[in-house]
C-alpha cells in the first residue's frame, strides 16, 4: 500500500471534501524550491507551502539552529518564566517592527495571533469599562479559522455553519482602484459612533481572496479614521510580513502605522508552527493594573517554544541577507517581465505584482466559485505538470519561495500560460 492510499485511509485535510477527492500525492523530500514525492515526481513549490517557507526547503541554516535548540533547551513553560531565545527574538523583532511596537505576545499560529489581537482591542475597552463591542473588517477578507478570526473574515462559505455564534463584525468594502471613496465612506459612517473596538485588515493585498491589492495610501487615510475615534488597528501581516511584499512589512510603506500587528507563516522559515501578536505601549498600558482580572488571560502550553525562537532567529537572520534581498528584488523583476508577456493574452481579464506577488485574473463568462470547475480544472493541471499552485476561482497567484531559480519561475510561467490557452 502506498503513503499516499495509507493517507486516505487515516488522515482528514485542511479544505477538502473527501468524498469528491482522490488520493494525494505523498511528498518525502524538500530542497530548495522543489518536492519530490513517493514516486520521485518532481514538484516546483510555487506558493511557498501555502507563503511560509520563502528560504526553501531543507534550509541548513535553520535547521542547524533548530537542532543546536534542541540540544540545549528544546521546551520550557513560558507561563511564570523566560528564556533567552524568546527575549533575543523579541528584541530583534522590535529593531525590525514599526517603530510604535514595544510588546510581543507569543502564540503559535495565524488565527491565533488574530484571536490574541482581537481579544486586546476588546479587552481594553472592557478593562477601561467602556462598551465597544464591535469589529470593522473588509469585505473578502481572511484572518483565519478560529472563532474570532472567523468572525472577521468575509469568505462567506467558510463561516456559513457558524453564522450564529460569531463575534459581531461589520464590513467595509476594500479600498481596490475607483473604491476608495466608497470605502472610506463606509468606514467614517462606523468609526464615528463609539461602538467598535478595533479594526482589522490584510495590508496592501487580501491573500485569500485571489491576492486582491489596493494602494498605502488609502489605507494611511482609513488609519487616520480610525485614530481619531480611538478604534484599534490591526494589521494581519500572516502573510504579507517577511518580505512578500518587497518590504520587511507591508505596513512600512504606510505612514501611520496600526496598534498591533499579527505575524505567523514566514516567521519560522516554514519550519516550526509559531505565531505573534505585537502591540503599542498603550495597548499595553490597558492591562497594566494592581487587578488581576485585567490581566490578558490567553496563552497555550507551547507559548514562546525555544525552538521556535531559535528558527525564527535564524529565519529573521537569512532574510536579512544581501543574497536574499537581491532573491526578493529578482523574483520581482522576473514578475514584472512575465506580467507584460501575458497581460495581453485574450483570456486575461486582470494582472497584478507586489513584490514576490503575482496574479492574474482569467476571464469567465459569470462568477466563478472559490472551489468551481475552473479552479479544479486549473489546479488539478498545475499539479500534473509539476507545479504547486492553487488558484482562487479563476485567479491564479504565483508566491514562491525567494530562492526559487529563474530556470523554475520560467518552468512556472510557462505551465501557467498552458493553463490559460487550455481555458
Amino acid at each position: 500500500m502506498t503513503l499516499s492510499e495509507k493517507d486516505q485511509l487515516y488522515n482528514w485535510h485542511p479544505y477538502t471534501q473527501h468524498k469528491t477527492i482522490g488520493l494525494l500525492p505523498a511528498i518525502v523530500k524538500g530542497e530548495g524550491a522543489l518536492l519530490w514525492d513517493e514516486h520521485d515526481k518532481i514538484y516546483i513549490d510555487a506558493i511557498a507551502s501555502w507563503w511560509v517557507n520563502p528560504f526553501g526547503h531543507a534550509n541548513k541554516v535553520i535547521a542547524d539552529a533548530i537542532y543546536q535548540q534542541l540540544t540545549t533547551l528544546e521546551h520550557v513553560l513560558f507561563g511564570g518564566f523566560t528564556h533567552d531565545k524568546a527575549v533575543a527574538l523579541s528584541e530583534k523583532l522590535i529593531s525590525i517592527l514599526p517603530s510604535n511596537q514595544h510588546k510581543i505576545f507569543y502564540s503559535d499560529n495565524g488565527s491565533t495571533a488574530v484571536e490574541v489581537a482581537l481579544k486586546g482591542a476588546l479587552q481594553y475597552y472592557y478593562n477601561k469599562g467602556e462598551k465597544r463591542t464591535k469589529v470593522i473588517a473588509f469585505e473578502d477578507a481572511f484572518h483565519g479559522d478560529t472563532f474570532g478570526a472567523m468572525a472577521a473574515s468575509g469568505i462567506t462559505f467558510y463561516t456559513e455553519a457558524f453564522r450564529g455564534s460569531l463575534l459581531e463584525v461589520v464590513r467595509v468594502p476594500v479600498p481596490t482602484a475607483g473604491n476608495e471613496a466608497r470605502a472610506l465612506d463606509a468606514l467614517q459612517r462606523l468609526v464615528t459612533t463609539g461602538e467598535y473596538a478595533a479594526f482589522i485588515f490584510e495590508p496592501l493585498v487580501l491573500g485569500a481572496a485571489g491576492m486582491v491589492m489596493y494602494q498605502p495610501e488609502v489605507l494611511d487615510q482609513m488609519i487616520a479614521l480610525c485614530q481619531q475615534h480611538q478604534v484599534f488597528t490591526i494589521a494581519d501581516e500572516v502573510m504579507t510580513g517577511f518580505g512578500k511584499t518587497g518590504k520587511t512589512f507591508a505596513t512600512d510603506y504606510l505612514v501611520n502605522k496600526p496598534d498591533m500587528m499579527c505575524l505567523s507563516k514566514a516567521l519560522t522559515g516554514g519550519t516550526i508552527p509559531m505565531a505573534i501578536t505585537t502591540f503599542t505601549q498603550e495597548v499595553f498600558d490597558g492591562f497594566y493594573s494592581d487587578d488581576t482580572n485585567k490581566a490578558l488571560f490567553h496563552g497555550h502550553t507551547f507559548t514562546a517554544n525555544p525552538t521556535g525562537c531559535a528558527a525564527a532567529l535564524a529565519s529573521i537572520r537569512l532574510f536579512e541577507t544581501p543574497e536574499m534581498q537581491d532573491n526578493i528584488a529578482r523574483v520581482n523583476a522576473q514578475h514584472l517581465a512575465f506580467q507584460n508577456r501575458i497581460s495581453q493574452h485574450p483570456k486575461v481579464k486582470t494582472t497584478r505584482v507586489l513584490g514576490v506577488i503575482f496574479a492574474l485574473e482569467i476571464k469567465t463568462e459569470g462568477e466563478e466559485s472559490y472551489y468551481g470547475t475552473m479552479r479544479n480544472k486549473l489546479y488539478n493541471f498545475f499539479i500534473e505538470n509539476g507545479v504547486i499552485l492553487r488558484p482562487v476561482g479563476n485567479i491564479v497567484y504565483i508566491l514562491p519561495p525567494y530562492v526559487i531559480t529563474d530556470e523554475q519561475l520560467e518552468k512556472v510561467y510557462r505551465i501557467v500560460e498552458q493553463a490559460v490557452d487550455m481555458i
